[in-house]
């Protein structure tokens, strides 16, 4: 028979456990709507016991703001394996299934929350394009990016970042042509730069070889012939 005791949190336990919880309430709402009774609430504790474990909003919502920049950077982790573009994409989608999840607290964090422009948000938000950045060398076989290719990348980062606010506001556009999109888009911004520099060719080249005839990037080609047609 149950005593209906509560088990008491340890403190690291308590602080995750309210990490988690305001990390939730962010992701369907402004944190700037989120108060610390919401928090409290949500966690089963009282509004002095959360600012026992943290000094207030801000220093919460920066620790939750860790934890998803953790959990985005993740997912541009994917296995060396098969050809690149569908890697890419299998990319995009978990990167749009952490958008379509935490959409308030992923545009309250790019476009402007409580914690914006502090030095610890901001380099959390460097420390996701830094390990997008890394990976997708990782995925071209390259240790250190020439000036070309390094362009070409973090611009490929910004455009996925500013792809996914838009489609926040509305989802006028069905996410799979999304993600898709994106994908091209990089084929597109490697094979302009291709077109300037010999290094960047030789790169392109790599990236479409094991390419299969209805993989992403092939299908970019048969689109673009048959506008011609």
């Amino acid at each position: 028979m149950s005593t209906g005791v509560r088990r008491r949190m340890g403190v690291d336990e308590r602080r995750q456990q309210l990490i988690g919880v305001a990390l939730d309430l962010f992701s369907r709402r402004s944190p700037d709507e989120v108060s610390i009774d919401e928090i409290a609430t949500a966690a089963g504790i009282s509004r002095p016991l959360v600012y026992h474990y943290f000094p207030g909003k801000l220093s919460l919502y920066e620790a939750a703001l860790k934890r998803a920049s953790q959990d985005l950077a993740s997912r541009f982790a994917e296995p060396h394996e098969g050809p690149l573009g569908a890697r890419l994409l299998r990319v995009m989608r978990r990167y749009f299934d952490f958008v379509d999840e935490h959409g308030p607290g992923f545009s309250a964090l790019m476009r402007g929350g409580p914690a914006v422009g502090s030095s610890a948000t901001n380099a959390l938000i460097d420390s996701v394009r830094q390990a997008a950045y890394d990976q997708m060398l990782s995925h071209l076989g390259v240790a250190a990016a020439p000036a070309r290719l390094e362009l070409v990348v973090r611009s490929w980062i910004s455009l996925a970042e500013s792809t996914a606010l838009l489609w926040l506001d509305g989802r006028r556009i069905p996410r799979a042509e999304l993600e898709l999109q994106l994908v091209h888009d990089f084929a597109a911004l490697a094979a302009v730069s291709a077109a300037h520099d010999e290094d960047m060719a030789a790169l392109l080249k790599t990236m479409v070889k094991g390419e299969q005839a209805d993989g992403p990037f092939a299908e970019l080609v048969g689109r673009l012939i048959s506008l011609g047609s």
